[in-house]
């Protein structure tokens, strides 16, 4: 069914009990949203909290009361460390959303930014020109948030977005931090240019501004979008058309466990009208469909493909950039599983004229196309695959999305946007058309009430959580297959995985903050939380 025009179909279900029973949670109670919300919000002892909307915090220390001290973990540090211009610059590499940065290659006419106004920033003594041509400038562009319309369920709470641009530099110790931040697309005098070098709370609220867009397009796009529906239009497509029997089947069935459960419990609990998304969330009441049907032409099969989606942002190097990690752990996981992909195609396929020929597998893949990309061309996903080689990579993307690319994007929540100015769901107030007014008082009434914020540490955490029986990548403990070669296949895959696990241990261990969403000991099998 079409949930909403334009999304990709998902199941004909209007909830959890609609199901075929296979493919239905074991036990609903632990995915019931509501439930697990409020419980959340008694683990964390802040439900005495959780009906005061519309009352402010005093300062920045009051998100305090509500924070939970687990010790020694990222969340402290992004509490101790959030107004840094180091921490807000690491977290376009590490943090939840890694995916937006990209190197600059020209400044964009709408960011009207001169070598005067971030010299104080540049380190090396050249042209805000000549640090572009050199690759030190990255850019984040929020384009797609302008104009969606912000939440408007709450008469008491005017609720704001913006549709900042961020412009960031690569410093001569090699780490990324901003140097400008302009608050929506279109350059003026109401819309200044943010800078460093302004006023303390001026350059705060503009990264909160920036924090709180990159909140928004991490949950509707990188998350539900590009992990959670893409992997639902999957397995679909799998138990419509390949039988039980069939190697494709066995292969992926493990991919794409809860999935359809998951996605269709949060469209009648979560992303559905008046659902919790609505409570504390700024794209709610309707802007986060208006995001996801706006999202879709970049929803491109090439952009599924770890390696390519790295190369098109610019940043494969290295060398040049060298802290980079969901890069380096994502490029060791796709690997191990496009290794493990290959073998077993080949097990089963012994010519590319065997992949043409299975009816089966071309009616898979011609399902995704036709039911889940709308059947748009542009999408680049194919109709049908031609060789071995294009199935093992195929299916390396199905794979991989449902598993490391979803863990890389969804487990990291807690950590990174626990603390609420770190990662604001929503905002009260709009974005500050001039400099030199903005005090402290005025963020913290801009920054989430204290319902809101309850809320959105519920849902931050729930979301964090590992299933109580959580399957992880390389473990297939349902025999689907009984084939010798298979199993050998099997057991090499998890020897890489184990092999990549220690390689991100040793690296972490000199770490301050480690990196470990994409150590495969963490990687679930499929997208079930």
């Amino acid at each position: 069914m079409e949930w909403n025009p334009g999304f990709p179909l998902s199941i004909d279900a209007k909830c959890h009990k609609d199901l075929p029973r296979d493919i239905q949670f074991d036990s609903e109670k632990g995915v019931d949203f509501v439930l697990n919300y409020s419980k959340a919000m008694e683990n964390l002892f802040i439900n005495r909290f959780m009906h005061m909307f519309q009352s402010s915090w005093n300062d920045f220390a009051d998100f305090e009361k509500i924070f939970v001290k687990i010790s020694n973990t990222i969340s402290e540090r992004v509490m101790n460390h959030w107004q840094e211009d180091l921490m807000f610059g690491y977290q376009f590499l590490n943090g939840c959303n890694p995916v937006l940065i990209r190197r600059c290659t020209e400044l964009p006419k709408k960011l009207p930014v001169t070598t005067e106004m971030v010299d104080c920033s540049l380190e090396r003594q050249l042209s805000l020109e000549q640090e572009v041509q050199q690759g030190n400038i990255f850019i984040v562009d929020f384009e797609l948030l302008d104009g969606i319309d912000a939440n408007k369920t709450d008469p008491c709470t005017l609720q704001f977005l913006a549709a900042p641009i961020c412009l960031l530099y690569k410093n001569l110790a090699n780490k990324i931090v901003p140097i400008a931040i302009q608050l929506n697309q279109i350059p003026g005098d109401e819309n200044p240019i943010f800078l460093p070098s302004d006023a303390k709370y001026d350059w705060l609220l503009a990264k909160i501004w920036v924090r709180s867009s990159d909140f928004h397009v991490h949950q509707t796009i990188t998350h539900l979008l590009r992990t959670h529906l893409v992997s639902e239009v999957f397995g679909i497509a799998m138990y419509r058309q390949l039988p039980a029997v069939h190697p494709i089947f066995k292969l992926l069935v493990a991919h794409v466990r809860f999935t359809i459960a998951i996605n269709t419990k949060a469209r009648e609990q979560l992303i559905c009208e008046c659902g919790l998304f609505d409570k504390a969330n700024a794209t709610g009441g309707g802007g986060h469909v208006q995001m996801v049907q706006r999202a879709m032409k970049d929803l491109t099969y090439a952009s599924l493909c770890f390696p390519e989606a790295i190369k098109a942002r610019g940043m494969e190097s290295k060398e040049d950039i060298p802290y980079y990690f969901y890069r380096d752990d994502g490029l060791l996981v796709w690997e191990a599983i496009r290794t493990f992909t290959a073998e077993v195609v080949d097990i089963y396929y012994e010519s590319d004229q065997v992949v043409e020929e299975d009816p089966e597998l071309q009616d898979f893949v011609n399902d995704v196309y036709v039911y889940g990309m709308r059947g748009r061309k542009s999408s680049g996903f194919p109709k049908s695959v031609k060789s071995r080689e294009q199935l093992s990579e195929y299916l390396t993307v199905v794979i991989f999305t449902a598993s490391a690319q979803h863990a890389a994007v969804n487990f990291g929540q807690y950590d990174w946007c626990s603390w609420i100015p770190n990662a604001p769901p929503t905002m009260r107030a709009p974005p500050p058309t001039a400099k030199g007014v903005v005090t402290i008082e005025q963020i913290v009434d801009t920054l989430p009430d204290r319902g809101r914020s309850c809320w959105h540490l519920g849902a931050v955490w729930a979301l964090s959580q590992f299933q109580e029986n959580e399957l992880f990548l390389g473990m297939y403990p349902e025999e689907h297959f009984i084939e010798k070669p298979v199993k050998e296949a099997m057991a090499r895959f998890r020897k890489n995985l184990e092999a990549i696990v220690s390689v991100i241990a040793e690296r972490n261990k000199k770490k301050q903050l480690p990196y470990y969403y994409l150590s495969p000991d963490r990687i679930p099998n499929s997208v079930a939380i």
